[in-house]
C-alpha cells in the first residue's frame, strides 16, 4: 500500500518564481504521465511548448522530445512520448509509454509565453523503478490419499 501511495503522489519543490521542480515516480512497463499545464482563457492564449531532456535552459528545450504549436504536435522524436491531454485547454502533460529504467532523469516542460523571459518552465525528476516482485512462496497443499 505504501508503494501505491508513493507512486500516485508528486512532490513540489519551489525553486523560484519562474522555475519549479516536481518528482514523478513510476514502475517499469507502466505508462507514466508527467504533468504540465498552463492557463488558457481563450484561443489567444494557446501557445507553443516543448518537452526536453535535462533542466530547462535559458530558451527552447535541450535535447527536444516533443513540440506542439498549441493545437497539434509538430515534432516528435519517439512514438513512446505522447501529449494525450487537451492541448487547447493547456494540458501539455507528457505521457511516457511503457516506461523503462532508462527513462529516469530530468525533463523540462517549457511553455512559450509572450515577452522576454516570461516562459513557464518546470523541471520534472522522473524515477522509473523495477516492478517489485513478491518473494513470498506460494502455499502448496498436499493431501494424503489412503486406499
Amino acid at each position: 500500500q505504501l508503494c501505491a501511495s508513493v507512486l500516485n503522489s508528486s512532490v513540489f519543490l519551489s525553486t523560484g518564481p519562474t522555475m519549479s521542480e516536481k518528482v514523478v515516480i513510476g514502475e517499469v512497463g507502466q505508462n507514466i504521465t508527467v504533468p504540465c499545464f498552463y492557463q488558457v482563457r481563450g484561443t489567444q492564449d494557446i501557445t507553443s511548448m516543448c518537452w526536453g531532456w535535462d533542466s530547462c535552459p535559458a530558451s527552447k528545450c535541450y535535447r527536444t522530445i516533443i513540440w506542439t504549436d498549441g493545437w497539434k504536435v509538430t515534432e516528435q522524436h519517439s512514438s513512446r512520448y505522447l501529449l494525450q491531454g487537451n492541448l487547447q485547454m493547456g494540458n501539455v502533460s507528457l505521457t511516457i509509454v511503457s516506461a523503462e529504467e532508462a527513462d529516469s532523469g530530468t525533463y523540462c516542460c517549457r511553455v512559450e509565453l509572450p515577452g522576454l523571459f516570461n516562459d513557464q518552465r518546470t523541471n520534472h525528476k522522473v524515477v522509473i523503478m523495477k516492478a517489485r516482485i513478491s518473494t513470498a512462496r506460494p502455499h502448496i497443499y498436499t493431501s494424503e490419499q489412503t486406499s
